[in-house]
């Protein structure tokens, strides 16, 4: 049992890691000797896994985890997360954005009492479009889901084993720490930290990358959706009750002379294309329930280092 684990998920990062795991090193000896570093390789392209295993052999307290393919980020964390057994548990990106140095601060504010301690990021280091979009993505989840989430606030944070346990007793498919963190409870409280330049390199989150993962969050977490296309279908069928009302009336009355196609097409395509859309959404929940119903594992660990891993047969 370790005081304190860092969990950091790797995509293509080979130049960064040997400068993270300094950082981190030289952080965590100020709060304690007893500490331990998870790496998760998520399939990266570049030689990610070999800086792993070479930093793994100078420094024991070095943790890989190298997964059989790209899972994703959250997924990786998942990983990261079953294998820590750290009594608290730290988890951050790996292009030093999330700084080592703000773990001392995140800790200490931890042990005033509290289970979970999220980093706030009040002068965010991204492009301009990537905040934006954060922001506006961040304001229609919470709408959707009825939940109040930050958007200076990620990932980067400081939880009890407890906190941990409880997110790994949830078996949704869809992985987001981020919310599922939020959804477990416990008393938790914000720090502000510093939010580093990146390293090297850019972001793997493209702006086409960031709208599918929303659109998936959304899904994923949210019936809200359909009771919305409800209520859209309920007030499209009750407006188009009552022209049809109107006009009835009008053609008996004489006020309509030459009878129209224009306003029938139109209600018809419009009508069609609400139909087309949500019976689409309704077929993306199904889809979900069909994904979580197979129950298949989050990661799949192709290889470890500093760590005795065996498969379960």
């Amino acid at each position: 049992m370790y005081h304190i684990t860092v969990v950091s998920p790797v995509y293509n990062a080979q130049k960064i890691l040997p400068d993270l795991v300094f950082q981190l090193k030289k952080s965590l000896e100020t709060i304690s000797n007893n500490y331990e570093i998870i790496l998760v390789d998520d399939g990266s392209q570049d030689k990610s896994w070999d800086v792993i295993t070479e930093i793994a052999k100078q420094n024991t307290s070095v943790k890989g985890f190298k997964l059989s393919r790209n899972f994703g980020q959250h997924y990786a964390i998942t990983c990261g997360l079953t294998y820590a057994s750290g009594e608290w548990i730290v988890i951050m990106d790996c292009d030093l954005q999330d700084l080592p140095s703000e773990i001392p601060k995140l800790y200490n504010e931890a042990q005033k009492g509290f289970e979970i301690v999220y980093a706030r990021r009040m002068k965010r280091k991204d492009v301009w479009w990537k905040e934006l979009t954060s922001k506006l993505f961040y304001k229609l989840f919470g709408y959707l889901t009825n939940t109040k989430l930050d958007a200076t606030v990620a990932n980067f944070g400081i939880y009890s084993k407890k906190a941990i346990h409880a997110v790994l007793q949830m078996k949704d498919a869809f992985r987001v720490f981020t919310v599922l963190i939020r959804w477990v409870g416990f008393n938790s409280t914000y720090v502000n930290v510093v939010h580093g330049e990146r390293h090297s390199g850019k972001s793997n989150y493209s702006l086409l990358k960031l709208f599918r993962l929303a659109f998936d969050m959304i899904i994923a977490f949210s019936e809200k959706p359909l009771k919305i296309g409800l209520i859209a279908g309920m007030i499209i069928s009750l407006s188009t009750f009552s022209i049809g009302i109107f006009y009835l009336v009008s053609y008996f009355l004489g006020f309509i002379q030459v009878p129209g196609y224009t306003s029938l097409i139109l209600l018809i395509s419009f009508s069609t294309g609400i139909l087309v859309f949500f019976l689409g959404l309704v077929g993306l929940y199904i889809g979900k329930v069909l994904t979580q119903v197979k129950g298949r594992p989050y990661f799949i660990v192709e290889k470890t280092t500093n760590y005795e891993f065996k498969y379960k047969g």
